[in-house]
């Protein structure tokens, strides 16, 4: 029997369409003549898609009871005994009630296959079982129920059911998805714009990785060679030197400019043109590539520009990026190198992208000076060419060929000569000369096995000789010092560019400068040093780097004095005299920088002060009227009540009283904002921060307003918040006479909390005339009242002072629409560490066992 078919739609989150989309291809497939029937679908009261089941046939479902409840699930039985050629299973990765025939759905559907039916099934994104960790970290919500990818990956067909955020949130606010009464709760917490965007990323994401494999199958079972740039795949290939970090992240900015591009850094071991690997550089290197979202392979190859093609082609890439090679000039001659190989192999589908880089282990440092830069070895091996070279070839010209003329043996000895000069510069070339030309003189000029010479010819020619090949070496000697030192004076001048180019942009820390010399000069630390006065110690303005700690300038390996009373001290080795002019550069520039910092502070000093002026100028302008109007009702009642020329009666004098009151309780209000306010100013707001439950602050917080004015919805469950019990107060109150100002009469203001992973927002929601996107930020400012407030309302402090405790506190406050009108402000707690919320959120995305009646289960189960 021929095992079924397995159809899939993916979704990107709850409420995209998955079981509709399902149930319009089940309804395609009965037109079309189909025996398709309905095992398993869960339509959540949603008008649209219970429609979607009219005109299908249903397979009675199973009823179970568990925990004195009854449950309904499907009835594999049922649907095997009827055996229709395709069934619809909703909710894959559904968990079945304790007693099903299989503990998972996804077994139940394993079973239809096994018998030989289709079946078309659904399945969110959030519930592979791979994502769990990463959809938790976005959502806060852990799944429960969810299916192993390679379930999902098995399936014939994955069709990815998406729809934008604001799309979803618009069906959401419509009722298409909820009813009414949850509408709010799952807009602000798991239906969130950020929430949704990352669950749509993962999905395409999910299903190009899918794509992908079948694309791989399809070139291997079809034998398909040809690059394929259906998404950017770059390879980028690797030495074990250091330049390698520079590729991987020009690597990566490649791939960030193609849709879906990836990187794969590889390593050809064994081979010549990529050797003498650093273990602790690559696996430095895989790090890198790893946490950029790439890759890291290890091939072995004898011929690395054909291995490095051959990996390329074969995970079907479009990019190849290779380091410029770190090669001498003369190296050359032995072949054109990997980059050029693969370059000129590579063909019009691969392109190969080679990536200049400083010297390997040196950074962005300068060239050393010449002797160094030769190399010991080098040196070794320029003597031995000039020394032992010609004893060599005079054994060959004397034993092999004799009689090749005394001309083409000073040509010989020149060419030696030559050799010495490119390899150990001008003393071996010199060391060449001389021996050449004595052992010419004993063993080819007549006559022979003396240092007479008979014929004068013979005498010029030694002569010209020995003038040549001085001449050649110096020439040689010269020609790679001025190579040398323009190699310099560029490295120098790209330095000196860098410095100006950072004075003009402002944009150079000092951190990143004093950075920037300890790569430069290949140091251990850097350290800049400054004092008051000459009699004054040390101190330290800024330092980077793992080496001793400096706090004299006189205790470093090199100091450069920067006036009087700075110094720039690097300590690792002791650096050339002709190093010394690019790091004054750097002393200066420090210094600026130094500066530069300094006078930024006083800058954002003066900025605060400014608006502490402000905030001054625009409280004696609110004192001026917003307090002298209560004040002006109180010095009238009093008086009224203290003349003697009007009998009050008992309800008159009530009244006064009452507006007296009613006066000093303004005055008490606005005083108290206007002092936290300033509090808030000068800094001096000291939170005394402890774990307290939000029932016991929140309801001390309503007491300004009418009892009937206000709903709240405040779970038992919800963890302990880290706060300031009395700032928290003072923030809600204010949110909630702000609120209450605003509500249209008859509608309370909701005051609801809810748990988001390591937060608990406390939402005050009204349903007011609400405010503009661009005026959201600008309600927040002091003394600013929006719309057509009237004078005597308030300063315009309450919603300022409620941010500023909230952000003492470590939380957040801001403002959002509420569906359907109005305004809601979400005060952001830091919820107690160690104990996450219980309450169950405002989308539960699985059931967790005990369940609950099937018609009581909350959340969306599609």
């Amino acid at each position: 029997m021929a095992r079924g078919k397995l159809r899939i739609y993916l979704g990107a989150a709850p409420g995209v369409g998955k079981t509709y989309a399902m149930l319009s291809e089940a309804h395609r497939r009965v037109e079309r003549g189909t025996d398709c029937v309905v095992a398993f679908v869960e339509h959540h009261h949603r008008p649209r898609t219970e429609v979607m089941l009219h005109g299908l046939e249903e397979i009675p479902r199973k009823e179970l009871e568990y925990r004195g409840t009854v449950f309904t699930e499907m009835d594999v039985d049922a649907v095997l005994a009827r055996r229709p050629q395709v069934a619809l299973v909703d909710e894959l990765p559904h968990t079945n009630i304790p007693g099903s025939r299989n503990a998972k759905r996804w077994k139940d559907v394993e079973e239809l296959l096994a018998a030989g039916i289709d079946v078309i099934s659904t399945v969110n994104i959030q519930h592979l079982e791979s994502l769990g960790d990463i959809v938790e970290s976005i959502t806060g919500v852990r799944q429960q129920e969810t299916v192993p990818d390679e379930v999902v990956r098995r399936a014939d067909q994955i069709e990815l059911v998406d729809m934008s955020p604001q799309a979803l949130r618009r069906r959401m606010a419509h009722g298409n998805i909820y009813k009414s009464d949850k509408v709010d709760a799952a807009l602000s917490n798991y239906f969130r714009p950020g929430n949704l965007t990352a669950l749509r990323e993962l999905a395409l994401l999910w299903v190009a990785d899918r794509v992908d494999e079948y694309l791989t199958e399809y070139r291997s079972e079809h034998r398909v060679s040809k690059i394929w740039g259906s998404r950017e795949r770059i390879v980028v290939g690797l030495t074990g030197g250091p330049e390698g970090r520079t590729l991987i992240r020009r690597a990566a900015r490649l791939a960030e400019k193609g849709a879906g591009g990836e990187v794969m850094a590889v390593y050809i071991a064994r081979s010549d043109g990529l050797t003498s690997a650093s273990p602790k550089e690559l696996a430095i290197q895989r790090t890198l590539v790893e946490d950029l979202g790439g890759t890291f392979h290890h091939v072995i190859g004898d011929d690395v520009p054909t291995a490095l093609l051959d990996f390329a082609r074969g995970v079907n890439a479009t990019q190849i990026v290779l380091g410029v090679s770190r090669r001498k000039g003369w190296q050359y001659v032995f072949g054109p190198g990997v980059g050029a190989t693969v370059a000129r192999d590579s063909g019009p589908d691969l392109d190969v992208h080679l990536i200049t880089h400083g010297e390997a282990g040196k950074g962005r440092g300068l060239p050393v000076a010449r002797s160094a830069r030769l190399g010991r070895l080098r040196v070794v091996w320029g003597w031995l060419t000039g020394v032992a070279g010609p004893a060599l070839l005079t054994l060959l010209l004397t034993g092999v060929a004799p009689e090749v003329g005394l001309a083409n043996d000073m040509l010989l000895f020149l060419a030696l000569t030559v050799a010495a000069a490119l390899l150990g510069g001008l003393y071996p070339a010199l060391a060449s000369a001389v021996v050449g030309s004595l052992l010419l003189n004993w063993f080819f000029t007549p006559p022979v096995h003396t240092l007479t010479i008979a014929d004068p010819k013979n005498i010029v020619a030694i002569a010209i000789f020995v003038g040549v090949a001085v001449s050649v070496a110096s020439v040689v000697d010269l020609a790679a010092r001025r190579t040398h030192q323009a190699a310099r004076l560029r490295a120098e001048s790209e330095i000196l560019s860098f410095l100006a180019g950072s004075v003009l942009r402002g944009e150079t820390s000092l951190e990143a400068l004093l950075e920037r010399v300890r790569e430069t000069f290949g140091m251990e630390s850097v350290a800049l040093l400054e004092r008051e006065s000459d009699v004054t110690p040390w101190t330290c303005a800024g330092r980077v780097g793992t080496g001793r700690t400096l706090e004299r300038p006189e205790d470093a390996d090199v100091d450069m004095p920067v006036g009087d009373r700075m110094a720039l001290a690097l300590s690792g080795r002791v650096l050339p005299a002709e190093d010394r002019r690019v790091l004054a550069a750097f002393a200066a520039q420090a210094a600026v920088v130094l500066d530069r910092q300094r006078l930024q502070s006083q800058a954002d000093q003066s900025r605060a002060l400014a608006e502490g002026n402000r905030i001054r100028t625009a409280l004696l302008a609110a004192v001026s009227h917003d307090l002298r109007t209560p004040l002006a009702g109180i010095k009238a009642a009093v008086s009224s009540l203290r003349s003697d020329d009007v009998a009050w009666s008992e309800e008159d004098r009530a009244e006064l009283l009452e507006g007296i009151e009613e006066g000093a309780d303004r005055l008490d209000h606005l005083v108290g904002n206007l002092l936290d306010m300033s509090r808030l100013q000068t800094g001096t707001v000291t939170p005394l921060i402890r774990e307290i439950d939000l029932d016991e602050v929140v309801p001390m917080a309503l007491g300004g307003v009418p009892e009937d004015s206000v709903e709240l919805d405040i779970p038992e469950t919800l963890p302990m918040v880290v706060v300031d019990p009395g700032l928290l107060e003072r923030s809600v109150a204010n949110l909630v006479e702000n609120a209450v100002k605003y509500s249209p009469a008859g509608e309370p203001v909701l005051v609801a909390a809810s748990a988001m992973a390591d937060r608990v927002e406390v939402r005050v929601v009204d349903r007011g005339p609400g405010v503009p996107a661009e005026a959201k930020d600008r309600i927040f400012a002091p003394f600013q009242r929006y719309g057509d407030a009237p004078r005597g309302a308030g300063v315009g402090l309450g919603l300022a002072v409620a941010r500023g405790f909230a952000e003492a506190m470590g939380g957040t406050l801001n403002a959002e629409d509420t569906p359907g009108g109005g305004l809601t402000m979400v005060l952001g707690l830091p919820a107690a560490a160690g104990k996450g919320a219980t309450a169950v959120p405002a989308y539960a995305p699985e059931r967790v066992f005990p369940p609950r009646a099937a018609d009581a289960r909350s959340g969306p189960r599609c």
